[in-house]
This record gives C-alpha cells, structure tokens and sequence, in this order.
C-alpha cells in the first residue's frame, strides 16, 4: 500500500494522540493545555489558533473515539463498527477536502474546513488516513503493542505486516532480552 506523506503523517499524530493515554495505563500525557501544545508542535499541525480548555476537552474526546477505533479494527468480525465509528467521526468534524500547498510541502489535501477547531483538523485528518486503511483493506495495519507492559497503539506498516511491538528497540528488545535471560536460567538449572 503506498502512503502519501500527508497520510504518514496524519496516522502518525493518530498514533501519538491515542498513546498520550495508552490502553490500560492511569496515565493522561494530556494534562493541561501546554501539554496539548505540545502535541500539535511534536507533530507540526498547521493552521491551529491559540489553545484553551475547550480545546483539550474535545481533543481528550476524539482520542477516547480514535482508541475505540483501534479497539474494533483488529478483528473481521467488527469491520462494519470501525466504518461506522469512522464515518461517524468524519461527517461530525465537517470535513472538507482543499488543496493546499504550505510550509515548503508540495501540493496535497486538507479534510479539515478552514479555521477548524485542533479537535475537527485532528478527526477530518486522522479520520481520512484511517479511512485510506480501511479502503485499502488494511485494518489488521492498526494493532496494539504486544509487550504485555506496553499496550500503545501503532501502525504496522512493514512490508510483511508481522510487526509486534510498538518499538522494537524498547519493548521488542525488552521482551526477547528476557526471554534469552529465561532459556539461560533454564539452561543452568
């Protein structure tokens, strides 16, 4: 599947957005406002105005959808809840696509109305590069981690999708570090 680096990048704020309160954890990386700042400075998203509570309440919202998303994509069985869950979100956030060509990026495509709030720019956009999985037939791409301490969402896009860890130089390396450690135990026992 090729994906466009508007895509790319859409997906990864998707990613960052739903890992700022990985799944199961009692942690909340969007705390306050200045947090929320700089989640939209770590991944360079444009055309948003001065931020407030109101914007962290309804960024906190579309994250809490965005993370159910995740929920239903992995299994056959829910396709039909994650295109509901998807164009539900989409059509709320009043989506509509322009061309645009800004920052030194060549010609690509906005989904979010100009002077949209951070919450609709985030759904239009993440929204839509979710969808081009979908559509594609990529949901199984859309995966939690399986480090059994980790649990971030990710999206696998290697080339054989077989990817299982959020990272594989934390949790991946983790993971196969104790398990060498465990064979020697057993080994010398």
């Amino acid at each position: 599947m090729l994906i466009n680096h508007d895509t790319r990048c859409a997906l990864d704020a998707v990613i960052d957005l739903v890992n700022t309160a990985p799944e199961g954890a009692d942690r909340d990386d969007l705390a306050d406002v200045d947090a929320l700042r700089r989640f939209v400075e770590r991944n360079a998203i444009s055309d948003i105005g001065t931020l407030g509570e109101r914007d962290l309440t309804a960024v906190r919202a579309v994250r809490a959808r965005f993370a159910e998303v995740f929920a239903t994509a992995g299994s056959e069985d829910s396709a039909h809840r994650t295109a509901e869950l998807l164009n539900a979100m989409i059509a709320a956030a009043g989506t509509t696509p322009r061309l645009t060509d800004h920052d030194g990026y060549d010609w690509h495509v906005h989904y979010f109305a100009p002077g949209a709030s951070l919450a609709d720019h985030l759904t239009a956009d993440c929204g839509m590069a979710l969808a081009f999985l979908v559509v594609g037939g990529e949901r199984e791409r859309l995966r939690r981690c399986e480090a059994p301490d980790c649990r971030h969402a990710f999206v696998d896009l290697s080339r054989n999708r077989s990817r299982r860890y959020c990272d594989s130089r934390t949790c991946g390396n983790r993971l196969h570090v104790a398990a060498y450690r465990a064979r020697r135990r057993e080994a010398a026992s």
